[in-house]
């Protein structure tokens, strides 16, 4: 796998690496999920050789509520995520895997945080940014109208999020690169006004990382409503199997008839198929494209392909799903192993900026 990386981190030969993964709690994952984070996340903690390497995995459910003002929704969203990675094989004994808001250190660190970060830092954010040029183009609208202090304010928590655990690298999408930039920014703010207790993360994508298509030719969205759900909705009327390949059976192509030679490098359902296949079956799959396959049998053949993949972990995750319990239990343990970490950085950040006590009692 080659990643590309910004700043590569100065203090990585003298420490372990420390890599941090966070999911907003407001959707249910799809296709595109797993092929561009969960998949290469997991597989990236399974392959560590490093006994003192350790992956951060946490569900951001305080970021969630910027965007999301349905209880519901983001109260489900936490449950089909967590158990989303852990059925895909995410090991909650080798990685911290943690609910955000069951670490309350995080947002007392943003409140720190927050102190000593210029605003104009924040003033250059994207997310802002953009809120405000919506608003521009409007007439007699505040520039500011309907921009809450969590949108503007959320590259400082992202960056508490990364800093309470000195992570040294963060995946992240290319879109999220500012927010690791800014925290490396209000990393050496607080290091020089106070004391170096912070790491300064490198922010890490990687260019080989498949971005899938949906259904209608866009990027796969939620908010394009062109998903592939990864397991589908739970209900014993409907075979989950039978939802994803009625999911895949509604790509968009073109008029083409059987026969007819066709494109695959144009083709949606051959780009989704590189996500999984192997080289072979890749060139296999091209020659009947050429030979001119109709679009029915390309699908079924995407559907066969990935359903060989996923439905190992299909049983696995409506287990967890009929079962909160479980996956509470799994959360309050990694709730309390990163709690092991956030107690100590937020005693020594607290210390630092003169918060600690006035004398010792006996």
């Amino acid at each position: 796998m080659s990643a590309s990386e910004t700043h590569p981190n100065q203090t990585e030969a003298n420490q372990p690496r420390r890599t941090l993964t966070g999911v907003t709690t407001t959707g249910i994952p799809h296709l595109g999920n797993y092929v561009g984070a969960i998949r290469p996340a997991i597989q990236s903690s399974q392959n560590s050789t490093n006994e003192e390497d350790k992956s951060f995995f946490f569900l951001a459910d305080y970021h969630s509520i910027i965007k999301c003002s349905d209880p519901k929704q983001v109260h489900e969203s936490t449950k089909a995520i967590a158990a989303t990675w852990l059925a895909c094989g995410l090991d909650p004994e080798k990685v911290v895997f943690y609910r955000q808001s069951d670490v309350p250190e995080i947002p007392e660190l943003a409140w720190i945080l927050n102190c000593s970060c210029a605003k104009g830092l924040m003033n250059r954010a994207h997310a802002y940014k953009a809120a405000v040029d919506a608003n521009n183009e409007k007439a007699d609208v505040d520039p500011d109208h309907g921009i809450t202090m969590g949108l503007f304010g959320y590259p400082v928590l992202m960056a508490a999020d990364i800093l309470m655990f000195n992570a040294t690298h963060v995946p992240v999408g290319r879109d999220q690169i500012q927010h690791v930039e800014m925290a490396r920014d209000i990393a050496g703010t607080f290091n020089h006004k106070y004391k170096p207790l912070f790491t300064q993360p490198s922010a890490v994508f990687d260019d080989n990382v498949a971005l899938l298509t949906g259904l209608d030719g866009r990027k796969m969205s939620k908010s394009y409503g062109n998903t592939i759900p990864l397991f589908g909705e739970y209900n014993p009327q409907v075979d989950p199997e039978k939802q994803l390949r009625k999911a895949i059976m509604q790509i968009v192509t073109n008029s083409q008839a059987p026969e007819e030679p066709k494109d695959a490098d144009d083709s949606v359902i051959f780009e989704i198929y590189k996500a999984f296949a192997t080289p072979d079956e890749l060139a296999d799959l091209r020659s009947q494209f050429e030979a001119g396959i109709a679009w029915g049998d390309a699908k079924q053949i995407l559907f066969e392909k990935i359903n060989s993949e996923i439905a190992p972990f299909r049983e696995r995750y409506f287990e967890l799903m009929a079962n909160p319990k479980e996956l509470e239990e799994i959360l309050m343990m990694g709730a309390e192993k990163a709690r092991r970490h956030s107690r100590k950085q937020l005693d020594k950040t607290r210390r630092a900026i003169g918060i600690k006590p006035l004398a010792k009692l006996k």
